[in-house]
């Protein structure tokens, strides 16, 4: 009877690695949705985070077991975003991909995003329908006129705040890279 050899510790190692990334990936990927972006586009962008080295699109969709076409519109989404870019590899003809690793940077990147997408086009809605209403009379017209313009004012200070932190994100850093420079 042939007897296994025992896994050595760096393919132990090389395991247990592979079982944390693997639930990151799926993990993100799940919260992906919570930000407002698929599944897919959520897990390419945490195995591009986690990543020591650029990936290539075959990299990316063997291990993920991703489509070329979901993989290729996603990551140009991540790319469109800011979340990602794409990098020459010497040597190779593949397009390769690296995320933002800085955590502050991907936030901002996220918020800014999600202001364009999502607040700034509420924001437009509002104000239509609140000029719709304008010179409606009665109780209906003004509870509508309330509501809207509560939401309208909301969206505007948490638009205000959001952009303020963006703001300072970027008026910091460019005043740490010009002390590092």
């Amino acid at each position: 009877m042939e007897s296994n050899p025992a896994p050595s510790q760096e393919q132990a190692d090389q395991e247990r690695l592979s079982q944390a990334r693997a639930r990151f990936v799926n993990e993100w990927g799940a919260l992906g949705s919570a930000w407002g972006i698929n599944r897919s586009m959520a897990s390419l962008h945490a195995r591009l985070l986690v990543a020591a080295r650029p990936l290539s699109q075959d990299d990316l969709m063997e291990e993920l077991e991703l489509s070329r076409g979901n993989t290729s519109s996603n990551l140009r989404e991540l790319v469109g975003w800011g979340l990602v870019r794409q990098v020459a590899v010497r040597g190779e003809r593949r397009q390769f991909f690296v995320a933002e690793k800085e955590p502050w940077r991907i936030f901002v990147t996220i918020m800014r995003e999600r202001l364009r997408r999502e607040i700034d086009p509420a924001m437009q809605t509002l104000e239509e329908v609140a000029e719709m209403s304008d010179g409606v009379e009665g109780e209906e017209a003004e509870e509508f006129r309330r509501v809207v313009g509560g939401l309208a004012r909301f969206l505007k200070r948490a638009r205000a705040v959001a952009r303020s932190l963006i703001r300072s994100d970027e008026s910091v850093l460019g005043g740490l890279a010009r002390v590092l420079s």
